[in-house]
This record gives C-alpha cells, structure tokens and sequence, in this order.
C-alpha cells in the first residue's frame, strides 16, 4: 500500500485487482473502494493513507457505498453474500445470505433502515440493517436485476434489469406498483428526479426514457445518443438529465421537452458513468479511455481533464462536503483529485 501525489491527485496503491466502484462517507472525511481482488478498502479522504480492509468475500467485490450517517458500509459481491461492516472499526458485523447468485447492485434507504441488493439471480431483497433480516424479496423480473433506487421518502424503489424493463417497488410491501414498459435493451440504470416525480431509466438500445412515477407512464423518450446508454444522472439543480453512452460521449437533455440541450465530446471510447457534483455546477464522466472529463453543466465546456489512469475508469464519485473528486480504475487503483 502507498500514497502517491501525481498529475494532482492523490493515487490509492494496494489493491490487487481492479477497482469496481469508490464511494465517500456522507462527512466526505473517508473513501471506500471495492475490488475484484475480494476485498474493500477505507482510505482517509485527507490524506490517502488506508484506514481498513475489508477482508472476508471469496470473490469480487462490486461496490462498497456508505449507510447515511456514515456509520455502517455494505459490500456485495459474486460470492452470493452481501455484508455489513462498521464503519469505525472495519469489523463485519453481519452475512446477509438469500440470494443464490452473484449480487450486483446495492442502494441504502435514505434513513439508513433498509438495504437493497440486486442480483443476477433476478430478485431484489430489502433486508433490515440493524438485523441482518430480509424484509422482502422482490420477485418479477426475468433476467439480471442490475441496479436499484430509492425514492426520496423511500417508500418507492426502482430497479433495472436485463429483461427490458424498470419497475418500481412499494418497499413496504415489496409489491410490484409499476411495470416501466417501452425499452427494447437491456435497461442499465435508473434514477429518481429530486422531487420523485420521474424515475429516469437508460438502456442497450441507445435510448433513456423517463417516466412518470404516479402512472408508471413514459412521458418522454430520449434520442440521440447511438450506442448503448450506461448511465443516468437527474441534475440536483435544475430539471435537466445527463446520460454517458457507449458512443463516447454524453448528453444533457431537458426534462420537460425532452429534447438534447448539449453534447458532450471529447472522450475517445465508451462513457461509463455520468454524475452531477452536489451543487449541479459540474458533470464528471468516466470512460474506458483512461480518463475522466468535468464538464461545466451551464455550458457544456469541458472544464478540465484529468488524466493519469491506466485503465478504463469504471466509477466517479464527488465528495458530498470537500471540493474532491474520486476516481475508480481496471488500473487497480483509485484516485482523489482537487477540484
């Protein structure tokens, strides 16, 4: 394990295989990061230097997110059996065991209560954070569930899967509401609208659609981009939709029309991931490239590139609280960089 400063960011040295996704504490004090070489890592935001290992899964580690107050981390991995870990002390604290193939996708509620993992097995489970007890097991799709969202009040959950649909979920019950019907792919991501009303879904067949939530109905369909579309972002700011696609670049498109406001180019290979900082001010997009690209969202202007990856960039995060951005790297690496 070492700390590197380089090209201005802050390089995470000590895994020993790719690295699936990072994640920051709510404080953004920490950083999480979530690897094929069966383990997660807790590294001091600050200064880089590495705080835990989460040693324990016998595969790949997909993602590794924070509970909403920080207190609580959740793996999942391809070894069946999503896990629960204190935040603190690095300790694991419980084995969520149901599922019967590798778990993918994993979501938080927004009061910390409920965990949401998706799994190739083609189920959701909600399980009980303090307990470790499966609440629901959500059963419908046919194919991958790939990920999952909770709505703001986390009474809803929308998930994504490789039958070609979305659906939303009453997490209470665990009961289908809503069958999102209308993609002809493979449906990658889905998001929520900061006011609920939208759930944002996007999919193989180059399109995102957006749907409204009180009648499952698509109200809009988002055309453009000509390859499939990775992922989805809402703008925290304004009624706008940012998109990555396989056709190396993203998009941002209004989400009364419809229509495609700006193009992002510049990447030279597929674009994995697209994420709005906290403010709305800014766009990162990852892409197999080995780079990452932040985009002024008022304008469109490529803002900056940060380069130095040796790897596709398979996951951005944005610091909730430090003007710090996360990077995650087949290069077996993760990065912090000063915005």
């Amino acid at each position: 394990m070492s700390v590197i400063e380089t090209a201005g960011a802050r390089v995470l040295a000590g895994h020993t295989g790719a690295v699936n996704s990072v994640a920051f504490s709510p404080d953004g004090a920490r950083l999480s990061t979530a690897s094929e070489d069966k383990t997660a890592r807790v590294w001091n935001a600050a200064t880089g230097e590495l705080v835990h290992t989460l040693s324990g899964h016998e595969d790949a580690v997909f993602a590794a997110p924070f509970s909403p107050d920080g207190a609580v981390i959740a793996t999942v991995s391809a070894d069946l059996t999503p896990r629960l870990w204190d935040a603190r002390s690095g300790a694991c604290v419980r084995e969520l065991t149901g599922h019967t193939v590798a778990v993918f996708g994993v979501a938080f509620s927004p009061n910390g209560r409920i965990l949401a993992t998706t799994s190739y097995d083609e189920t959701v489970r909600l399980w009980d954070t303090a307990t470790g007890n499966c609440l629901q097991v959500l059963e419908g799709h046919t194919d991958i569930v790939y990920a999952a969202a909770f709505s703001r009040d986390g009474r809803l959950l929308a998930t994504a899967s490789g039958d070609g649909t979305a659906r939303l979920w009453n997490t209470a019950t665990g009961g289908c509401v809503k069958v999102l019907n209308g993609h002809t792919g493979i449906v990658s991501a889905v998001a929520f609208s900061p006011d609920g009303a939208l759930v944002a879904s996007a999919s193989f067949d180059s399109t995102a659609r957006l749907w409204e939530v009180a009648t499952g109905n698509c109200v809009r369909i988002l055309k453009g981009h000509s390859e499939t579309v990775w992922s989805v972002a809402f703008s925290p700011a304004e009624r706008v939709v940012a998109t990555a696609s396989e056709d190396a670049t993203a998009r941002i498109w209004d989400a009364a029309s419809g229509l495609s406001i700006r193009t992002l180019e510049g990447h030279t290979d597929s674009a994995f991931v697209v994420a709005y900082s906290p403010d709305g001010k800014l766009i990162a997009t990852a892409s197999s490239d080995t780079t990452v690209r932040m985009w002024e969202s008022a304008s469109g202007k490529c803002a900056r590139t940060l380069e130095g990856h040796g790897g596709a960039v398979s996951c951005v995060a944005f610091s909730p609280r430090t003007r710090q951005l996360a990077t995650a790297s087949t290069d077996e690496t993760a990065r912090i960089w000063a915005l």
